[in-house]
């Protein structure tokens, strides 16, 4: 691949967003790549988390603006919009955890691409921002609305009409990341919470994520039923034998991800 690189760390796959001199703009073809990356990984059955980290000085910045002068006023409901938000939006709809190590900045779809992860571990030199407004475009690939939930309303009104750039203490102070780092120690950071998530049973794992993300689409009760059914349907599963029966048996699981 051109524009990303993959290895596997023991049960995570680590993605490198791979355009340096580009700020790791995030063009088609780097969405194409990584979407295939993480379709892959969601595959795999030995893959039981992500990372996505950037080359360079920086996580990535926004869509290609290149390639967003050329989009064209399609109604909203149309394929070739829909399309583009699939592609965009591919990272969201990913079963398995996947955490963003943030080093430098994240702008615009980098700060979306980010907030679409599970987590965000950030460098100490980490800046986030949407600064489309400058740019005469408003955030296209979820940032009003997950930028809102993450920090609320009135931070979030600052970042997206001014354009304001928010340092990582300020995003760690604000809840926008999960954990604050020194910079030469972000991937192994992001690495070691990647590892800790996928030793755990990866069912389980899938049921948990589904239950947390419940809470931000639906209501208190909505969220209440997902959870209780996911709860339930896990009575069933080897992987929650293992773990009942080793804490009574006072011994580490051995989960076999079934």
């Amino acid at each position: 691949m051109d524009n990303i690189i993959v290895e596997q760390k023991g049960r995570v796959a680590l993605i490198h967003l791979n355009r340096p001199d580009k700020l790791n703009a995030l063009s088609t073809a780097l969405f194409t790549e990584l979407n295939a990356a993480i379709d892959d990984a969601e595959k795999n059955d030995d893959t039981g988390a992500i990372v996505i980290i950037g080359v360079g000085r920086a996580f990535a910045v926004g869509v290609d603006v290149s390639e967003i002068a050329q989009l064209s006023n399609h109604a909203v409901d149309s394929p070739e919009l829909k399309a583009l938000g699939d592609m965009w939006e591919r990272a969201s709809r990913c079963e398995k955890p996947i955490i963003a190590a943030v080093g430098g900045v994240a702008l615009g779809g980098g700060c979306e691409l980010a907030m679409m992860c599970d987590m965000i571990i950030a460098a100490d030199n980490a800046k986030f921002a949407q600064p489309e407004i400058n740019l005469g475009i408003i955030p296209g690939i979820g940032g009003t609305q997950r930028l809102t939930r993450a920090i609320g309303k009135a931070k979030a009104m600052e970042m997206i009409l001014v354009g304001r750039m928010m340092d990582a203490v300020s995003a760690e102070a604000a809840g926008l990341i999960t954990r604050l780092v020194a910079a030469d120690k972000l991937e192994a950071e992001a690495l070691n919470l990647a590892a800790a998530i996928a030793t755990q049973s990866l069912p389980i794992v899938r049921a948990a994520k589904k239950a947390v993300n419940a809470a931000f689409n639906t209501t208190l009760e909505g969220g209440l039923q997902v959870e209780r059914r996911l709860f339930h349907a896990t009575a069933d599963y080897a992987d929650r034998h293992e773990g009942l029966s080793a804490f009574l048996e006072k011994r580490k699981p051995v989960f076999k991800h079934e």
